[in-house]
């Protein structure tokens, strides 16, 4: 009596693990050489993005090295298949991109009030100063 048919074939336990090719779409974070291998946008534009695109923002490691999110990735990708089409300034782009990624929309601020707010900052920080120093004679 044959008690194993010879055409069945031995299954194969199932991986949980992903897939090699999946394995780059499960990470959170990427460092910005796997960002630049990913996208094909070099690492000199990656950081002038930085600056042109506040929603791009790259976190630091405790090394120093810049990090981005998938998020991020995804960005980076749109930006570059955006800026290939030349049909868009950068302003346009932002905007699509903020569109697109339900982002919220950036409006700058005019440098005068900018100005403004930051002495206000410092003036009321130097009334801190002030308070806190003649606490602290009264102590002495």
């Amino acid at each position: 009596m044959l008690l194993w048919p010879l055409n069945a074939v031995k299954k194969e336990p199932v991986s949980t693990k992903p897939a090699k090719d999946d394995r780059s779409q499960a990470k959170l974070v990427y460092k910005i050489d796997e960002v630049s291998r990913l996208t094909g946008v070099d690492e000199a534009t990656l950081t002038a993005w930085e600056a042109e695109f506040p929603f791009l923002c790259a976190g630091l490691t405790g090394g120093g090295e810049k990090f981005f999110r998938r998020r991020d990735v995804d960005i980076i990708a749109r930006i570059k298949e955006l800026m290939d089409g030349r049909t868009l300034t950068l302003a346009g782009i932002r905007r699509r991109i903020e569109d697109e990624f339900d982002l919220p929309r950036t409006n700058p601020v005019h440098p005068e009030k900018l100005r403004q707010a930051l002495n206000n900052v410092r003036d009321e920080l130097q009334e801190i100063v002030v308070h806190l120093d003649s606490g602290r004679k009264k102590k002495a």
